[in-house]
């Protein structure tokens, strides 16, 4: 069963998989500022869960170094998933190598976002990735 679309005057709902409690709280207050709605956990198997479920999901920011499952396990896990295999996905990380990057596009990740990054400009591109820009 699909939950409902967002609630009015709201962008959408995000799900925030972060396992740095201030990096967190960074993404959420930006994203609830930008009225979205948001669901945060902070482990890959939470993020799993999350999304083999049936909260309707706009776009999935995920940590790719994240304790019980990586962003990359989440990622590979989810794109097999009817319902979510075209919800963006943006994996945040500290580590930008080329490596991660290419493994990440390759399972389907929509951005590639590295840490520290522009809340401006994530923001941005939140809003490209939905159409609402």
């Amino acid at each position: 069963m699909e939950h409902p679309a967002p609630k009015p005057g709201t962008r959408g709902r995000v799900l925030v998989a972060e396992d740095e409690p201030h990096i967190r709280r960074v993404l959420l207050t930006l994203l609830e500022s930008a009225s979205f709605e948001t669901d945060a956990v902070a482990d890959g198997l939470d993020a799993l869960n999350r999304l083999l479920g049936h909260t309707r999901y706009d776009l999935v920011l995920l940590d790719l170094m994240m304790p019980r499952a990586s962003g990359l396990e989440v990622l590979e896990r989810v794109r097999d998933l009817r319902h979510r295999r075209d919800v963006p996905m943006v994996v945040l990380t500290a580590k930008g190598q080329d490596a991660d990057r290419d493994r990440a596009f390759s399972l389907g990740a929509s951005d590639f976002v590295t840490k520290p990054f522009s809340p401006k400009k994530l923001l941005a591109r939140i809003d490209e990735l939905l159409g609402l820009d």
